[in-house]
């Protein structure tokens, strides 16, 4: 019978080898220098709290293998975690008019690496630096570190797209690999924040433009329909 293999993703470096090389380093001093200076509890359970941090790390940079929907008239969410805001904004820097945004706030234990919506091209990257507020909250997307991507789908309806990447109170870290001008496949892979996020969606507001997701919805980037072209 053949093993489950989950992948680290390559956004993960380097972290994903300093800080397990950090955290083994630690268990291994910890073995041998506190057995004379602590009771043997005490030692068992730092080791244990090391080992529990070390797995964490490894979890975080998991990289599931997921298969996309191939729906042309999907929208297909952009990251893990939960739906904590849906609203109509204005939005007149890209998308010129009123637009449906969908947040999604990624925790510390959901995978964190994003994925495009749809087949898209990238028309413009727009780095924001900011502050690192809470990213549950909606208020986050105005004032944190974000990256927004202009994006416009090559599948009807042709219609233009932000996908904006948003550091959170943990998170000090936004990769995109994505570069002006560049197609990507529905369910491509392009970037992650590292540690606790958030990631919104903004998409023109029309009636043949069906939401399938509500408030308090666990979503999984590739996988989970947003939105249903009608």
């Amino acid at each position: 019978m053949s093993s489950v293999k989950i992948p680290l993703t390559k956004y993960g470096w380097p972290q994903v080898v300093i800080f397990p090389a950090v955290q083994l380093t630690s268990m291994l001093i910890v073995l041998l220098t506190l057995p004379k200076l602590m009771p043997l509890w005490g030692v068992i359970t730092l080791e244990v709290i090391i080992t529990i941090f070390l797995i964490w790390t490894l979890s975080f940079f998991r990289d599931p293998q997921r298969a996309t929907p191939e729906a042309e008239n999907l929208l297909i969410a952009p990251a893990d975690g939960k739906i904590t805001d849906i609203e109509t904004v204005e939005e007149n820097n890209f998308i010129g008019g009123s637009a449906t945004r969908i947040g999604i706030f990624l925790s510390i234990f959901d995978v964190h690496i994003n994925r495009a919506p749809c087949n898209v091209k990238v028309e413009q990257i727009n780095y924001k630096k900011g502050k690192y507020k809470n990213a549950a909250r909606p208020s986050s997307g105005r004032v944190n570190e974000s990256n927004n991507l202009a994006l416009t789908r090559t599948n009807e309806p042709k219609e233009k797209l932000i996908l904006r990447q948003i550091s959170g109170a943990i998170a000090r870290r936004i990769v995109c690999t994505a570069k002006t001008g560049q197609n990507l496949a529905g369910g491509e892979k392009f970037g992650m924040i590292k540690f606790g996020s958030r990631t919104e969606i903004y998409i023109p507001a029309r009636e043949n433009a069906k939401l399938l997701v509500k408030i308090g919805d666990k979503v999984k980037a590739g996988l989970t329909p947003l939105v249903k072209y009608e």
